[in-house]
């Protein structure tokens, strides 16, 4: 298949372009970083006006976005947010609607936070949810890809949850405490962490571009969310660990105001039902999977 991809340089973005070198497609990745070199198989490029309208691709990657859980979410961060995400939607949007051939699918990216700020109800693609900045964020971020099914496109719209992985991400940081010999969780340590390895993100990319039969949204988190402290726990399991301490929830909310409500104080339970009646199957389904196989040497 021939693929652009944004994002490409991220830490999903690296590892897929890799993936998908490596099964035999060519790749585009649109970046603003001007200083890369590409070959036969890779390219790349700082302008979409540039891409002539005769360019023949079968697949549109989306992962394009600033991320959500840098700093305290400002007005002027909450723009910056929103325009990474559906400008560069709508850029993408304006290409495929200039080609001869508009992509056959578009894989777009989306997150959990979708359904808001919610307890312990299992969540799947269906489920009722809750207003919130980040709700409110990925509605207008999914409603931009959807926007490609007037053209003929396909559209999969993927749900992130925490993604895991080495070298970046989450994992990095969640790790850190346990690497000093103490397990940490945030605030009571029961809200949901739905959580899903970064292999099974790349896997799970591949399987929708491959699949025509599969469009909508798609939960792209594991089969077993756990609890912020059970995450903890699972890490502490293999380091040796000589205590386990709560971070007070007063304390995120004074350093990261709305975003440590939303992001980590709160969760969502969530479940990749669509993904796995289509057959999709997870090689990390639980997290104490996951932690072992990112913690082996």
């Amino acid at each position: 298949m021939n693929v652009l991809i944004t994002g490409g340089t991220g830490f999903i973005g690296k590892a897929l372009v890799a993936q998908l070198l490596s099964r035999g497609d060519r790749v585009t990745v649109y970046t603003r970083n001007t200083g890369l070199a590409g070959d036969e198989s890779l390219s790349y490029v700082n302008r979409l006006e540039d891409i002539p309208a005769t360019a023949a691709y079968d697949a549109f990657i989306n992962l394009a976005g600033e991320s959500i859980a840098e700093g305290r979410w400002s007005d002027a961060r909450k723009q910056l947010l929103l325009s990474s995400r559906v400008d560069t939607t709508n850029a993408l949007y304006a290409l495929a609607e200039r080609l001869q051939r508009p992509p056959a699918v578009l894989v777009s990216a989306s997150a959990i936070g979708y359904y808001g700020s919610q307890d312990d109800t299992p969540l799947a693609e269906n489920a009722a949810t809750v207003e919130g900045f980040s709700h409110r964020l990925c509605v207008d971020w999914e409603a931009a890809a959807r926007a490609f099914e007037a053209l003929g496109t396909r559209v999969c719209v993927i749900r992130l949850g925490v993604v895991l992985g080495r070298g970046g991400g989450a994992f990095e940081q969640l790790r850190k405490s346990v690497q000093f010999g103490v397990a940490t969780w945030l605030g009571s340590g029961q809200q949901w962490l739905s959580w899903v390895h970064r292999d099974d993100v790349l896997r799970a990319i591949s399987f929708l571009m491959d699949n025509d039969d599969q469009a909508g949204a798609f939960n792209l988190t594991a089969p077993e969310p756990v609890t912020n402290r059970g995450f903890s726990e699972a890490l502490a399991a293999h380091k040796r660990v000589i205590a386990g301490l709560p971070v007070p929830g007063l304390v995120m909310r004074l350093a990261l105001g709305e975003m440590a409500d939303e992001l980590l104080l709160n969760g969502q339970r969530v479940i990749p039902q669509r993904l796995q009646q289509a057959g999709f199957s997870f090689a990390f389904p639980s997290v104490d999977q996951a932690v072992s196989a990112l913690l082996a040497d």
